[in-house]
């Protein structure tokens, strides 16, 4: 017995030292691949849920925090800062029992609606079409709005698109400029009801595809041709893909949504900020499982659509965990640590390197919920260690894909092992070549060689974010605990760029 134990011990010894000991080896496909990253992969949720909206982006005209038409300034600076290309609203499960005229005309008029999805609190209308809208003006985001199809019918969304997109001639557009708004805004991103096999109603694939062939029909081109969004599959749910794909016509459809997040067990999701190796290890292949759905889905979207010009849009992913605001954090409030980090980069580097199918992401959500960037309490704000992850990776929008060929090590916790490194590369028009390197290990840094040779860079800079515990998270009192530094643990031999990571951080380089 005691040999037994003593040959187990070397064994887990000799494959530890084994994975800290490989070097991760990339290499440059050699492929005429011209796949641009859309910048929509960048894209971001906002809900009416918790302290999103109200007491987080929206404070009201009336408030001592500085605001431009209710919303806080110093978030507009951050979200400016971060290039938010898209931001998606307002729902999430309120969409599909939000009725949009609700949220127009005087503010003192608007009647009062209970939020049953999150919390039963009163929800007052106050922020609504013209302010989300006008938000996104001032952000330079686009926006995207999620239609109402769970309560509501053909001729309301026909009637939202006609109010937001008309010039003039329709009742709808009279109705906009009677509430002091001449320009339509012109939104091109609509979605087609949320989660229609969940709260959206509950619904079949089979009668989801129906009644979305129904709804899309009547969504008029005006100004601008809606690029349609169906409510896509829960997570492994292949069959409603399958289906959307097979039954709705291409000409009704721009793209399929997904819906994933990274999640342990939803029964007991566990703190977001006290959690063990064994707690972080499964989050982790739960954030590692994108590629496999992204592979998947976009397997079964190729059967009918090989030339691809259907988009994946994966418009909710994150991780999410058992709140630990309590009241005042306000519902689904969660704090954000280098383990959020850590499923920010993977993920945003799985969508990099399926750029020819997946054209559009949003992380849940954007300020005081789930994965946010963004936390405010009061009139202090903090920028999360996501805010900076989406920040280092914004150099991949709209640039050139560079495909790779990765080597990773393994990294290995109780028996079981995950790839080690994550990474995606790309070109931008100004000829700058950008690496984003993640290592997800526990304990381990890992080595990484880069072959230069089909990339032609000579100058390199790069930046790391990282922490001494992968539980470490900014506070109101120390904001800045977690920012990127400069990184310079790295040289250049012969052609090839050795790069040393440490545990559980991110890193960006950019050559020329």
């Amino acid at each position: 017995m005691k040999k037994l134990f003593l040959l187990t011990c070397i064994v887990v010894i000799f494959q530890n030292v084994n994975s800290q000991n490989k070097v991760t080896e990339i290499t440059i496909e050699k492929t005429e691949n011209k796949t641009i990253i859309n910048k929509h992969i960048y894209g971001h949720f906002a809900e009416h849920l918790g302290r999103c909206i109200y007491g987080g982006l929206y404070v009201g005209e009336n408030s001592n925090i500085s605001n431009t038409k209710g919303v806080r300034n110093d978030i507009i600076k951050a979200l400016k800062e971060l290039k938010v290309p898209n931001l998606r609203w307002p729902g999430g499960c309120f969409a599909d029992t939000y009725h949009w005229k609700d949220g127009i005309g005087p503010k003192k008029d608007r009647p009062s609606i209970l939020n049953r999805w999150w919390g039963g609190t009163a929800e007052d209308n106050s922020f609504g079409t013209h302010d989300f809208l006008d938000m996104c003006e001032t952000l330079g985001a686009e926006p995207y709005l999620a239609g109402n199809v769970g309560s509501g019918s053909p001729r309301e969304l026909e009637e939202w698109i006609q109010y937001v997109n008309y010039e003039s001639g329709t009742p709808m557009s009279d109705l906009r400029k009677k509430n002091n708004r001449e320009k339509p805004w012109k939104v091109a991103l609509w979605g087609v009801g949320n989660e229609m096999w969940g709260c959206g109603g509950n619904m079949t694939a089979e009668y989801y595809s129906n009644l979305y062939r129904q709804f899309a029909t009547f969504m008029p081109d005006g100004a601008v041709k809606p690029f349609r969004i169906a409510s896509g599959a829960n997570g492994e749910d292949y069959h409603w893909t399958e289906v959307l794909m097979r039954d709705i016509p291409k000409g009704l459809i721009e793209a399929v949504a997904l819906h994933w997040y990274s999640v342990i067990n939803w029964d007991k999701k566990g703190s977001s900020t006290k959690f063990n190796e064994s707690q972080y290890f499964e989050t982790m292949n739960s954030a590692l499982k994108m590629e496999e759905l992204v592979q998947k889905h976009s397997a079964v979207m190729d059967k009918y659509d090989p030339e691809k010009k259907i988009a994946l849009i994966v418009d909710e992913w994150g991780g999410w965990f058992d709140s630990d605001g309590g009241d005042a954090g306000g519902v689904l409030y969660q704090q954000n640590t280098m383990r959020d980090a850590m499923i920010a980069g993977v993920t945003l580097n799985t969508f990099n390197n399926h750029a020819d199918r997946v054209r559009g992401a949003n992380l849940a959500q954007i300020v005081n919920v789930l994965q946010a960037v963004i936390l405010t309490n009061k009139e202090k704000m903090i920028l999360t260690p996501t805010y900076h992850v989406m920040k280092m990776y914004n150099v991949h929008q709209d640039a050139q894909l560079i495909p790779l060929k990765i080597e990773s090590p393994k990294y290995i916790f109780d028996k079981k092992e995950l790839p080690a490194v994550s990474v995606s590369a790309s070109k931008d028009k100004a000829n700058l070549t950008h690496i984003s390197i993640v290592n997800i290990d526990f304990k381990n840094e890992n080595k990484i060689k880069i072959d230069l040779k089909e990339l032609e860079i000579k100058d390199i800079k790069g930046y790391v974010l990282s922490s001494a515990k992968v539980q470490d998270y900014n506070t109101f009192e120390d904001p800045n605990k977690i920012v990127p530094v400069v990184f310079n643990k790295f040289s250049i031999k012969a052609g090839q760029l050795e790069v040393t990571i440490p545990p559980f951080s991110v890193v960006v380089l950019e050559g020329k």
